[in-house]
């Protein structure tokens, strides 16, 4: 089994966010996946998605994963991308419905709308969000929403 992996550590500051998005533009330009590619700027709101998610609703640091899967990597079907955000809250991710001019509550909808699949799973003590989108397939709606609110597990001490 063949599969690329790459990860960066992401802090708890929301300006991260673009560091992240700055990071996986480079790491997907490396795997052969184009910056002028419908699939280049899929994923990469997919993964600013996630680690704002990560980051605002948890104030902890995350880590960011992508892998790239190969010909011969059974799961990760040749030419899938699966994106993983892993961070220290066991909170399960809780979809929320926008109304009209709300500015939150829309990165759920997004990723389900999206990705080909996506999910969630405790890890340690946190948990990992993770989705997949299929190179050269059409996006789909399948999703797992998780449910129930949880209040963050790290305070956040860092506020400007």
């Amino acid at each position: 089994m063949q599969v690329l992996q790459v990860q960066l550590e992401v802090g708890a500051d929301p300006a991260e966010v673009g560091r992240a998005r700055r990071w996986a533009r480079s790491r997907l330009a490396g795997s052969g996946i184009g910056d002028d590619e419908p699939l280049a700027e899929t994923l990469i709101l997919l993964i600013s998605e996630l680690v704002t998610n990560a980051v605002v609703h948890t104030g902890c640091p995350a880590v960011l994963r992508m892998l790239f899967g190969s010909a011969d990597a059974g799961a990760h079907a040749a030419g899938t991308v699966r994106v993983e955000v892993a961070d220290i809250s066991s909170c399960p991710p809780r979809p929320r419905h926008a109304e009209g001019n709300d500015t939150n509550g829309r990165g759920l909808e997004l990723v389900d709308g999206l990705a080909d699949r996506w999910g969630w799973q405790p890890e340690g003590a946190g948990k990992r969000i993770w989705c997949e989108v299929d190179r050269g397939a059409a996006t789909g709606t399948e999703g797992a929403y998780g449910s129930g609110a949880c209040e963050p597990s790290c305070a956040v001490t860092n506020r400007a």
